[in-house]
């Protein structure tokens, strides 16, 4: 057979060199081995299903560990701004305090000097509020030392016992946070 396609001569040598008994054993032979190949390709099967399944698994556990982490940084970065602001708001507190003290003078010789700084007073504390700032409050409250610091004790019978009775410093918070404590004088009595 000349110079044919290599399968056609190869199967015509088969058809023509092998016994019919021979034929019969290659076909049963056959069949054995395409029924192996399915058991095995059964078997791959379930590998490459428990492979996918174990990396759906590893997919979805990245997925919750990277949406954990991105709402971690959202919550840092948040706590970071309400501490920059922190710092830049305990600035102006001294300022602040200017104002109180010119306001308890009381000694302007011009009612429109004092107009102009009582207008300035309330400005700023109004813009403070709007950022999360507030006084707190202290005359006539419960002395409490997270918020208050005493300056001193004074003996008297004209308010309850650890009352706070003056104050001299405003203290302030921001958005529940401390930033600087009341400086207050608070009341001793025997009659509690």
């Amino acid at each position: 057979m000349g110079k044919g396609n290599g399968k056609t001569e190869a199967r015509f040598d088969l058809d023509h060199e092998l016994p019919a008994a021979e034929d019969r054993e290659e076909t049963a032979a056959g069949a054995s081995a395409s029924q192996a190949d399915d058991t095995g390709a059964a078997s791959e099967t379930e590998k490459l299903k428990a492979e996918r399944d174990a990396l759906l698994d590893r997919l979805a556990r990245l997925q919750a560990e990277f949406d954990n982490a991105r709402k971690r940084a959202v919550r840092e970065q948040q706590d970071f701004r309400e501490f920059a602001a922190a710092d830049v708001i305990k600035n102006f507190l001294p300022t602040l305090d200017s104002f109180e003290r010119a306001l308890k003078a009381g000694n302007a010789d011009s009612s429109e000097f004092r107009n102009g700084i009582e207008l300035i007073y309330r400005q700023f504390q109004d813009a403070l509020q709007k950022i999360g700032v507030q006084p707190i409050a202290t005359v006539g409250q419960v002395f409490d030392p997270r918020i208050h610091e005493a300056v001193e004790m004074v003996d008297t019978s004209d308010v309850p016992d650890h009352h706070v009775l003056d104050e001299l410093q405003r203290g302030y918070k921001y958005k529940d946070r401390l930033l600087r404590p009341a400086m207050v004088r608070v009341a001793r009595n025997s009659h509690g």
